[in-house]
């Protein structure tokens, strides 16, 4: 057989054999992500992902009719949970759902995939099963877990000492009417049990919640104190707090007018030595007992695919709810409910709203995710944790790897 030296050979010559025996000059690899999910993140990633050079979709999981979504390309469309697995590098789950997610990344860490996830509900809920057992399932950059887990890393390398990590929002209403979250859910184009969620606090709770367990933080009190501030730098009391707790704590401010992002309020020795130092002197809280870090914009369907990449690389586990949580969301009854009634669902319904609680305190609360369609058998009071014993729970894989976290801690 004849060697080529293709060193020597025309360009227009090495084209056609390369042309002729179906080779391809582009060489990279595209890595394979199994998406989960069809809703606003999902649909993003997956327009985004679309002009990707190293990153492709290969199969994406819908619990709907395929022929029923039309914003995504039909042949990668699939219900079936090993058809996804088969097909894919690394998973990315964004469903929203807790229940869900977890038989879904069950039977992923099971077939040794990678998980990445857009999804704070399944964290607090059941994802400390999965640190307990050391798989590989970790938070993406873009929600606000996400991006304070790598503010905190980026700053922790310039010396700063985290004593809060802030959740930033400009509005919420415990207990707004079904009338509202319709008209605002046509209106943001988003689930309307998103849209509840987000209004009467669930979703921030569930998130700060993640935030204290994944990051060896604690809350200051139950519900967190959610103070409301005129500036941004008010946030002293926090300081206090951390103190006080002997860890950072966990919180939410509302703010009007803040951007939608994220703050961790920091010491840092460095800066204390430098008072006349301008940029220093301008991250000041009020009253001068900590720094302000802000990130100013949290980008849910964006930002993931640089998680992504850096898992490709071999990052770490950049958050998960930890091992031994210390930190539960129950959910609270927003109005009277009796024997027979139903909790349609515990996180986004007009039944309950969530609530950050110690775990040690509350082992009898269900967490709030795991309500869904689910029967009263006792009566419970507005303002009331729900129990175990007061609701009839569908046995789901979800409810027992709850129960096999709560054996695996000692609290």
């Amino acid at each position: 057989m004849p060697v080529c030296y293709i060193n020597r050979l025309p360009l227009s010559r090495l084209l056609t054999l390369i042309y002729r025996n179906g080779f391809s000059l582009n060489t990279t690899h595209k890595h394979k992500i199994g998406l989960v999910g069809t809703g606003f993140i999902a649909t993003g990633f997956a327009h985004l992902v679309a002009n990707s050079t190293d990153i492709e979709i290969s199969k994406i999981l819908t619990r709907r009719p395929v022929d029923s979504i039309p914003d995504l390309p039909k042949e990668k469309l699939t219900n079936s949970v090993n058809d996804l697995i088969d097909h894919a590098d690394i998973i990315l789950e964004c469903s929203g759902d807790a229940a869900y997610a977890t038989e879904v990344i069950l039977a992923a860490t099971e077939a040794n995939k990678k998980v990445v996830t857009v999804n704070s509900e399944f964290h607090v809920t059941t994802g400390s099963y999965f640190a307990q057992r050391g798989d590989y399932v970790t938070e993406a950059d873009g929600d606000q877990p996400g991006c304070l887990a790598r503010l905190k890393q980026e700053i922790e390398g310039m010396g700063f000492e985290p004593q809060a990590y802030i959740n930033l929002k400009g509005f919420l209403n415990p207990d707004p009417t079904e009338e509202e979250m319709d008209y605002w859910s046509k209106k943001q184009q988003l689930a309307l049990d998103q849209v509840i969620s987000f209004t009467d606090g669930t979703k921030l709770q569930i998130e700060q919640a993640f935030v204290a367990n994944g990051l060896d933080a604690t809350i200051a009190k139950e519900g967190m104190i959610g103070a409301t501030i005129e500036h941004m730098h008010d946030l002293d009391y926090l300081v206090d707090a951390a103190e006080e707790a002997g860890k950072p704590v966990s919180e939410y401010v509302l703010c009007k007018g803040s951007p939608p992002g994220v703050i961790i309020v920091a010491k840092n020795k460095e800066a204390d030595w430098r008072p006349g130092y301008l940029p220093f002197s301008r991250m000041l809280t009020t009253k001068g007992k900590g720094y302000v870090v802000l990130r100013p914009y949290h980008l849910c369907h964006l930002e993931p695919i640089n998680t992504i990449r850096k898992v490709i690389n071999g990052e770490p586990i950049l958050l998960n709810n930890s091992a031994k949580p210390r930190i539960t969301v129950g959910a609270v009854a927003k109005k009277a409910l009796k024997p027979g009634d139903t909790i349609k669902k515990g996180a986004g319904g007009f039944e309950t709203r969530g609530h950050a609680v110690h775990l040690a305190n509350h082992l009898e609360a269900v967490p709030v995710c795991l309500l869904k369609n689910t029967k009263l058998v006792r009566h419970v009071e507005p303002g009331q944790i729900i129990r175990f014993e007061d609701v009839d729970l569908a046995d789901t894989k979800a409810l027992g790897v709850y129960q096999d976290i709560l054996k695996n801690i000692s609290v």
